[in-house]
């Protein structure tokens, strides 16, 4: 039996949210225009802009934002630093909520996002929200928020991103990490082919 070789298992394909359920939960998001609204769009705009991990979300301070140089400062696994550029509307929306965020709790904090009762998120309060969200727009099993951290990378691989920056952005200490987001690109390859080889069709 120590001749045997096992064969191999298949790994399980990471979920993620099509590109047009992304855009619907865009227009959900910006329908309300109170604090726990504000805060809540950032939530999923963060996991989904920037690829965040819960953990690093959860533990994004004010000063982790350069406005001037427009990226946000994140330490991920094993302490490892890394910086993400930001868009301008990011920034904005990012702007606003912390003046809402300072207008609704005087207190002084050091997390960025906090609860309706002004307290650091913890990791089910963003789980439940991405839920509720997710759950609006996507017929997935899983909506957790990892799965808009895969929906980054695979977006990202689908529209022709380099598989290094890919890595870099997601903070892997190996490509091989992030060689399973290639897999999501086969869709768009079959269409390309079917529709442009002659013996495809």
């Amino acid at each position: 039996m120590s001749k045997i070789i096992s064969p191999k298992s298949n790994k399980r394909l990471p979920q993620f949210i099509r590109e047009k359920h992304i855009e619907n939960l865009g227009m959900y998001l910006k329908a309300d225009d109170s604090f726990s609204g504000r805060r809540d769009a950032l939530v999923i705009l963060l996991l989904y802009e920037l690829g965040l991990r819960r953990s690093e979300l959860i533990n994004l301070k004010d000063s982790d934002i350069d406005f001037y140089r427009k990226y946000l400062k994140v330490l991920g696994k094993g302490n490892k630093e890394r910086l993400i550029p930001i868009s301008d509307q990011t920034l904005q929306l990012l702007k606003q909520y912390m003046q809402k965020r300072n207008q609704e709790f005087d207190d002084t904090r050091t997390a960025l996002l906090v609860t309706d009762k002004g307290k650091p998120m913890y990791p089910k309060y963003v789980y439940n929200l991405c839920k509720k969200y997710l759950g609006a727009v996507s017929p997935n099993d899983y909506l957790g928020p990892h799965v808009l951290r895969h929906s980054f990378a695979t977006h990202l691989a689908n529209n022709g991103a380099d598989l290094n920056a890919i890595k870099e952005l997601l903070g892997h200490s190996s490509l091989a990490a992030t060689q399973v987001y290639v897999h999501n690109t086969i869709d768009r390859l079959k269409g390309i082919y079917q529709k442009s080889h002659p013996k495809a069709r």
